[in-house]
């Protein structure tokens, strides 16, 4: 499958990286399109018209402000679209590429590595084959997970933002051991590790966090003591904070 990314930013080059295949793109900025393509092979073409007639999926890279404007080029010439903008609904990228197939999808930057979460919003049966090919495209950078369309947002402010916060907790659990002693390289190696470790632990108890924390915590202990101190400080509602605050809920 061929394909052609409007938007060759961040993101757009972390799915590039993980699909590990020449692409097609281009960009406003002409410099992000051409690093893209001379790390990763690939070409930079003339326009997004010509892109979309070119490749067998578009995957829309671009600024969600950018929804109208990109389309107007590319709907005409596109056999299938794919987008990546954040809250931007199903129903809008339909709005602006009628009697296309459409598939709205919210990757974490892991894909990079193959180890990220892509969510899927839930659509029904547009084509048999666009409708396998298209989301098997995407599962080969990780996980790919079905929700709601009216769900998505929730979903990236979990998992699409996570990583930042991921990255703030080692960051934090490394300055902790400095303090103590440890030189700064042997404890971010400790820390990423564990974090590693930890989630290839959870996967193989079935994501029981429960189970796993249990197994590490005697009664009276350091661990248990530790825990203490998080949950007084605030840890979970940290993060429902946090959540609340992608979601703008107040």
């Amino acid at each position: 499958m061929k394909v052609g990314l409007i938007g060759s930013g961040n993101m757009a080059r972390g799915l590039a990286r993980g699909w590990g295949r020449p692409v097609l793109c281009t960009d406003v900025r002409p410099a992000a399109a051409e690093a893209l393509v001379a790390e990763l092979g690939g070409e930079v073409v003339g326009s997004n018209a010509e892109l979309a007639q070119r490749a067998d999926v578009v995957v829309l890279c671009h600024k969600p402000a950018q929804l109208h404007d990109v389309a107007a080029e590319v709907a005409p010439h596109a056999k299938a679209v794919a987008s990546i903008l954040g809250a931007t609904a199903l129903g809008a990228l339909k709005a602006a590429y009628p009697d296309r197939p459409v598939y709205r999808f919210l990757p974490s930057t892991p894909v990079e590595v193959r180890q990220g979460v892509v969510v899927r919003a839930a659509d029904g049966h547009q084509d048999t084959r666009l409708d396998h090919d298209v989301p098997a495209l995407f599962a080969e950078l990780g996980l790919l997970v079905d929700v709601d369309d009216a769900l998505v947002d929730a979903a990236m402010g979990l998992m699409s933002c996570a990583p930042a916060y991921v990255a703030l907790l080692a960051e934090a659990q490394v300055d902790a051991g400095v303090r103590h002693g440890l030189p700064p390289d042997k404890a971010a190696e400790m820390v990423v590790q564990t974090f590693a470790g930890t989630a290839a632990l959870l996967r193989a108890r079935d994501n029981d966090t429960l189970a796993v924390r249990r197994e590490v915590t005697s009664p009276g202990g350091s661990t248990a003591r530790g825990l203490a101190a998080l949950e007084r400080a605030g840890v979970r509602a940290a993060f429902q904070d946090a959540l609340d605050a992608v979601l703008g809920v107040r």
